[in-house]
This record gives C-alpha cells, structure tokens and sequence, in this order.
C-alpha cells in the first residue's frame, strides 16, 4: 500500500470514528436543551465556517479559479447543505433506526454511480465488499432497535433521508477531480461559506433567540466537540481521503460510525450489551472494507489489459523472450 493511499485510509478512518461519537453526542444535545436538529445543522454549519476562515489565514494562499468557486457551490449543496440538512429534516420524519439503516445505503449509491460517471468497473469483490459490510452494519443498528426507536417509521421521511444519502454519494464521485486541486482549508473554506449563505435566511431568527447564556458546560462542551471535532476537523480529513482514495472505498468508512456508536452504548450508558453479534458484525463491516480496497480499479484494469495484450503480440500468442 503507497504512503498516499496509507494517508487516505487513515483520515477517512478518523473522520467516521468522530461522526460516529457524534450520534451520542447530538443525542445529548437534544435531551438536554431546546435546541432542535436544524438549528444544530445551522450552528454546525456557520461555525465551521467561521473555523475554516480563521485557519485559512494561517495557511499557504491559494488562489481558485472562478469556474471551480462554481463548482465548490453545487459540491457545498450536495456535500454539505443537501445531505445534512435534508437528512435531517427525514430524520425529523421517519425513526432513527429507519435513518440508520438508510445511511448504509451511501457505498452501495457511490459504487452504482462512480460506474456510470467515472467508469469504474462493478467488480465481484466489490460488490461481496459492501454487502458484507452493509450486512455488517445492519446487524449492529438492529441489535440496538429496541432502545433506539422513538417513533415509527415514516416512507416520506425515508425517502427524504434516502435522497440524503444519494446528495453524498454523488459529491464524492462528480467532485472528486476539484478535491484534488486545492488544500483541504481552501474547499472547505468556500463549500461552508456557500453553505452558510444557504441556511442563514431559513434560521437568522431562530439563532439570534438562542440563549447561550443559559446553557450549562455540558452542553456547551458538547456542542463544541460537534462544530470542531465532528465538523471543523473532520471535513479537514475527508477531503485528504477523498483525494487518495477512489469513491466507492471512501464511503465504505461510514460502517465505522455504527461501531464507534455501539461502543458508546455499551461502555458508557451501559444500555446494551456486547455479544457475539457485535463480534461477528464488527468483523464483518472490516471484512469488508477490505476486500473493496482489494478490488481493482478501472485504471488497474486497463493497465492489465494491455499488459497482456503487449505480452501476447498480433497472433494472439506469447511473444518470444
């Protein structure tokens, strides 16, 4: 495995290890306070931005072409205001179990749609990859169901959060190229800021009653790790990922995120317990992570078909050596 490649595994690791500790987390938030899920979509999103601005002055100028800040504003509605914000509004609709189940979808959307945009083949490693995976991750969100559910599922909602997952999918295979031009600081310095434009006419007034005042250390700590941690530092890391990694094995680490939420449950609230299930789903979702690294790609493909093609010669037959 090359150093980049090495490097990319890594930041996507650490980036769904953060996501996943967000679900308690926001869980948290929720109980403890007034504040909704949109409104914690918009403060995500703002402080971020706000983050992103501020480290963009410590770090190497970039300039960026004004077609590709076109570009940064559909890859910021599809990878940023589309999926979170739409995603949450489905999971204001449906139960988070159905919401949970829905979001192991994203590998199966990114490979179907990287084959028809990028080529990349369908291969039957791949495939057996992300349905172990998949098979994996269900198993640990349906073993949590019974504590999880807090209300019944809704095919609006489940739909809405479907086209979430879509929304994502796709800003990892169309934007792929853009990532690769410029600093993770630079991409996400202009998808928040667009971001940001979005959102802040649809929740001015909702944020400006907001009393910070009020709110406890708790929450305050937690609302930090989720603008810093889970937002700021982990779309520094996805970026690193998504440049080094093709589409497909990039969204193969979001069946981390149910593992590290399981763990939480488990060790920390103590509201379920760890069993051979678990066991057996965790080796299956790391089972298939990397049999999709294993799998080729198409420029591997390529590159082996005319390798053999040089080795055979016109006639079809081995050439001399």
């Amino acid at each position: 495995m090359e150093r980049n490649e090495l490097k990319g595994h890594g930041a996507m690791f650490a980036a769904n290890f953060m996501w996943g500790l967000m679900s308690p987390v926001t869980k948290f938030v929720f109980l403890g306070s007034a504040i909704t899920p949109v409104l914690l979509v918009n403060i995500r999103i703002i402080g971020a931005a706000a983050l992103f601005w501020a480290a963009s002055l410590f770090a190497k100028p970039e300039h960026v072409d004004h077609h590709d800040l076109l570009r940064l504003f559909f890859a910021a509605l599809l990878g940023i205001v589309f999926n979170q914000g739409v995603y949450t509004v489905g999971l204001g609709l449906t139960s988070p179990v159905d919401a949970s189940i829905i979001s192991t979808s994203t590998p199966i959307f990114t490979m179907v749609i990287a084959a028809f945009y990028l080529r990349e083949p369908v291969t039957a490693k791949k495939v057996t990859g992300i349905f172990m995976g998949a098979v994996g991750a269900l198993m640990l969100i349906v073993s949590n169901g019974g504590s999880a559910t807090a209300q019944d599922g809704n095919v609006w909602g489940d739909i809405i959060c479907i086209a979430a997952e879509v929304c994502f999918a796709s800003y990892l295979v169309v934007f792929k190229g853009l990532i690769s031009r410029y600093s993770p600081v630079t991409l996400m310095k202009w998808m928040f800021t667009y971001s940001s434009i979005c959102i802040i006419p649809f929740s001015y007034t909702d944020l400006a009653a907001l009393e910070w005042g009020g709110m406890g250390a708790g929450l305050l700590a937690a609302l930090a790790f989720i603008v810093v941690g889970a937002t700021f530092v982990c779309y520094l890391l996805s970026p690193v990922g998504q440049k080094h990694l093709r589409p497909t094995v990039a969204s193969m680490y979001c069946y981390v995120q149910p593992i590290v939420a399981t763990g939480i449950v488990v060790f920390y609230w103590g509201t379920s317990s760890f069993n051979i299930v678990k066991v057996m789903a965790i080796a299956l979702v790391f089972l298939g992570v990397y049999m999709v690294t294993q799998s080729k790609s198409r420029a591997e493909l390529e590159a082996h078909a005319e390798r053999m093609a040089q080795g055979t010669g016109e006639s079809g037959r081995p050439q001399a050596r």
